[in-house]
């Protein structure tokens, strides 16, 4: 029994070498050419997305030991968003270093609806943006919202030159044209849709409201919309929001242009920077709608009323 012990033993560790061998090597360096390349790794990519990606790249030799290999130093899990420089002479362990440290440049994602202060914070957080010099250069209503990368030495004009171009390149002639043939500048345009963009929730209800608040602004009826109201109330230090939840009768007595129940017409500028759905809502608006009102209830749906009486009643019966 023991003469072959002896030999089963000998196969299983030169099985064991042969194996570790071939692990090893497979986490060696595909290359010795030192050049780097460019590397995106996009927010929110799978760690298989970001494997297959190098793979195809040609900068690990295989996807599953490289996996395997991430996991088990617990770094799947920690790789960064953003654009690194990866060379071939790269081992695997030097590669995931890499793309767990800082990345050249950032995934900064700027949300729909956000005033231009709730953007100069994101972009101090995230790039180190002095925030009064991004809101100084910033022009609200005009800072398109979305998910961008930017390089970490991107300055604040910079910056807001970029989200400047973007919304100039999605407001595009045929949206401005739209809603000129609705009686409406390109500037009231973005100041209605800021407004479409804070009362309403989906697309569907955000060209519905669209249709009433322009159906409002031609018979001079006051808007009465909450977010004029809370932009003019501006940062809530007890809710740490620019935009206060429960508005009062009071906060509806403040004497601002942004007003809305106080004054008639359009503020004079955005309240908001709008979404490309809020553009497309406004152009595609109908004046002609039969309602007069709109009211979300705590469950998210809206529900419009003809007269001021079936809006007192959709409030009543939908709380």
């Amino acid at each position: 029994m023991r003469k072959l012990i002896l030999p089963l033993v000998i196969i299983l560790i030169a099985i064991f070498l042969i194996g570790k061998g071939f692990w090893d090597s497979q986490l060696t360096a595909v290359s010795d050419k030192k050049e780097t390349e460019v590397f995106v790794v996009d927010k929110g990519e799978s760690f298989s997305s970001i494997a297959e990606n190098l793979k195809k790249e040609n900068l690990i030799k295989s996807t599953f030991i490289f996996t395997t290999f991430a996991k088990q130093k617990g770094l799947a899990d920690k790789v960064l968003a953003g654009t690194f420089r990866l060379s071939p002479s790269y081992s695997s362990e030097e590669i995931l270093k890499v793309l767990t440290d800082q990345p050249l440049d950032n995934w900064v994602t700027l949300i729909e609806g956000w005033r231009v202060e709730e953007m100069a914070s994101k972009l101090n957080a995230s790039l180190g943006i002095n925030e009064k010099e991004f809101i100084k250069l910033a022009k609200e209503g005009y800072m398109f919202p979305d998910t961008y990368l930017f390089p970490k030495d991107y300055s604040a004009e910079q910056i807001a030159k970029r989200l400047r171009d973007t919304f100039d390149q999605k407001y595009s002639d045929d949206l401005k044209s739209k809603i000129k043939n609705l009686g409406l500048t390109e500037a009231q345009g973005v100041i209605l849709a800021s407004i479409v963009e804070r009362e309403g929730r989906s697309s569907k209800v955000r060209e519905e409201i669209a249709g009433i608040l322009l159906k409002r602004l031609n018979i001079n009826m006051g808007l009465n919309a909450d977010a004029t109201l809370q932009y003019a109330l501006g940062y809530q230090s007890s809710e740490k929001s620019w935009w206060k939840r429960h508005l009062t009768k009071d906060d509806k007595k403040i004497d601002s242009p942004y007003n809305s129940y106080l004054y008639r017409g359009l503020p004079p500028k955005p309240i908001c920077n709008p979404s490309l759905a809020s553009l497309t809502a406004v152009a595609n608006a109908n004046p002609n709608t039969p309602y007069l009102y709109y009211y979300h209830d705590s469950q998210g749906n809206s529900h419009y009323g003809r007269t001021l009486e079936e809006h007192l009643s959709n409030v009543a019966n939908n709380p």
